[in-house]
């Protein structure tokens, strides 16, 4: 916080609670104060100043206080302003919310035709939190990263009890820990832990948002993945920290729930629209981010929030880096992406959050939205050049041995410099699963309500000849090679490797590539029916990166570095990289060897003799 800031949300303070919101335009801010009934006990009008904070101090309050913001000012959506005291607000700066979001259509009702929203709204809560020594993120740029969705992970689990299952507590029961300690990863990344909202057509169909990538507020945890708040994450995070796992979130800064024009009035929308989404020049809400709005990330007042909400996760909860969901949004101008925009190079300049393991998302869906390998030297980037170009190399498309080889060794086409920033997977939690890959050619995504019009149609996907479950002894032995192949090329690659969880031991969605509504058997993992041959083959694949420097070394490999070896053990030569028939390839890399022909993928290092 700069000099002359004001301290943003709630804070305890000597005989009360200091509250603080910014709203531009708006010309009347109360605080509203409740009952753990949801009742309102108080309104209170908030002080202004010149540049749009409203503060207040109420004397007597404790930790654990209520309550929620009203704001009034004009009411006109054709130009960005939806004032509305109707409608309870919740604190952007919120840490802790009583309850889940939960979508109710009265939410959007225009000013003047709905009921108060205060019943219908959760309501922050005052606290005051701990804060935690900074100390070194627990990961390093050639680690693994370990993608998993909180609930999802352990809602199956038969050995987490089940007051755990689905919760941030259910990470650091031991029976989880060991599982991620055999495949020896380095860090996991979890999918957002922040309170979010269904999206509206969902409640309809009878589903509601798995994954979470549909927040209203940037802090406060949802409840039903934290029912025990920050703590319940500080102390998670202490305990993989003790197994020498870091924590890695996925955090959405590039949109809300608050949708598009016909979306609910929530938070950020209700106290300055205008100010905190992008508009187009007929005031109509930019969506890059094919959600309904886009956050306006280089206005002061959201810059000062993504800021601040990334310190409190630091301080609070010891949290070892962010991945940052359709990150060119962070960097976004009237002008189009700039990778040293304010709030990126804020990031960067920060003590706190410069020292934290820094992962974009390198693509949106607006003008100019994709940049893989753009982004600051500090950044590491998702590779998806890495992901097409294996998977066509293993279903046998896409020409012969080269650019797969150009993907092993770090992507030099896609990153400058010494060392590749390249977070390389095959699978990640919107796609197909790894399994899927091999056992599906089209999407299969009825369940989603859509007719199965969602999700991308060109998934790089092949079936062996049966789509969906075999019983045939040949196909399943051909998919499991496969799969064995898939995760063999990423554990021998340069740069930072991502495997979602169940990956690794054969998680199947039916086909579905895109099951962000599936709260259900089809993204909860089934840990009694998992694949033990394909889990042992990737514990086997960790420990041999783990145990291998030059596997984990992030520096883009240079002939000086590998060899690159025909069948006959023949360095390749410029006809044998150009024939596009070519299958077989041996990486030769100190002491590891990576054999590559037609019955897939083979590593091993020759200090052991061990073969993967």
């Amino acid at each position: 916080m700069s000099e002359g800031e004001h301290r943003a949300g709630a804070y305890l303070t000597e005989g009360g609670a200091s509250f603080s919101v910014w709203s531009g335009a708006a010309d009347r801010v109360w605080l509203c104060l409740f009952d753990e009934n949801a009742d309102e006990t108080k309104r209170l009008e908030m002080g202004s100043a010149q540049d749009g904070w409203h503060t207040l101090f109420v004397p007597g309050l404790s930790p654990g206080a209520r309550y929620g913001f009203r704001a009034d000012g004009p009411y006109d959506p054709d130009n960005g302003l939806w004032f509305d005291p109707d409608k309870l607000l919740v604190d952007p700066y919120a840490l802790e919310l009583n309850r889940a979001y939960r979508y109710d259509p009265a939410l959007a009702a225009p000013r003047g035709t709905g009921p108060d929203t205060a019943r219908l709204m959760p309501k922050a809560i005052v606290r005051d939190l701990p804060v935690v020594p900074l100390e070194k993120p627990r990961f390093s740029p050639g680690g693994l990263i370990y993608e998993l969705n909180v609930r999802g992970f352990t809602m199956l689990h038969p050995e987490v009890p089940d007051e755990l299952r689905g919760t941030i507590a259910a990470l650091a029961h031991p029976a989880i820990i060991e599982h991620l300690r055999k495949l020896h990863v380095d860090a996991v990344e979890l999918m957002p832990i922040t309170a979010w909202m269904d999206e509206r057509h969902l409640p309809p169909l009878g589903l509601s948002n798995a994954w979470g990538y549909n927040p209203v507020t940037f802090m406060a945890l949802d409840p039903r993945l934290a029912p025990g708040g920050w703590r319940e994450m500080r102390e998670t995070v202490a305990a993989l920290h003790e197994a020498g796992i870091g924590v890695i979130l996925d955090l959405v800064f590039n949109h809300t729930a608050e949708s598009d024009r016909l979306g609910p009035t929530l938070s950020l929308r209700g106290l300055g629209a205008r100010a905190y989404f992008r508009h187009c020049s007929d005031g109509e809400l930019v969506n890059d981010t094919g959600t309904g709005n886009t956050v306006a990330c280089d206005h002061p007042a959201t810059r000062r929030l993504v800021l601040d909400s990334l310190r409190a996760f630091v301080r609070h909860a010891g949290i070892d880096g962010f991945r940052f969901d359709l990150a060119p949004i962070l960097g976004r101008n009237d002008a189009g992406f700039d990778p040293g925009a304010p709030l990126l190079q804020e990031m960067l300049d920060d003590p706190e959050i410069g020292s934290r393991i820094l992962i974009a998302e390198p693509w949106d869906i607006g003008p100019g939205g994709y940049q893989l390998g753009n982004f600051a030297a500090a950044f590491l980037e998702w590779n998806d050049q890495y992901r097409d170009d294996v998977r066509r190399f293993v279903k046998g498309e896409g020409g012969g041995v080269a650019r797969l080889a150009t993907r092993l060794a770090g992507s030099a086409d896609v990153f400058t410099g010494a060392a590749t920033r390249s977070v390389n997977f095959i699978a990640a939690h919107d796609g197909m699963t790894l399994a899927d890959l091999t056992a599906y050619e089209h999407k299969h995504n009825e369940a989603n309500g859509e007719d199965n019009r969602d999700g991308h149609n060109d998934n790089i996907s092949w079936n062996h000849g049966v789509e969906g479950p075999s019983d045939a002894p040949d196909v399943v032995a051909s998919r499991l090679q496969d799969i064995k192949t898939l995760l063999t090329l990423l554990f021998a690659s340069r740069g930072a490797i991502m495997l979602t969880a169940g990956d690794e031991f054969g998680r199947t969605q039916g086909g579905n590539n895109n099951a962000y509504a599936q709260d259900n058997a089809i993204t909860w993992l089934d840990w009694t029916g998992r694949d033990q041959e394909l889990e042992a083959h990737a514990f086997a694949l960790g420990a041999l990166r783990a145990g291998s420097p030059q596997l984990r070394d992030a520096t883009l490999l240079t002939d000086q570095d590998v060899q690159w070896l025909r069948e006959d053990g023949q360095p390749m030569t410029v006809a044998d990289w150009e024939d596009d028939q070519r299958r077989t390839l041996t990486m030769a890399l100190g002491s590891i060897r990576l054999t590559i022909d037609r019955d897939g993928a083979r590593m091993r290092t020759t200090e052991t003799k061990h073969a993967q």
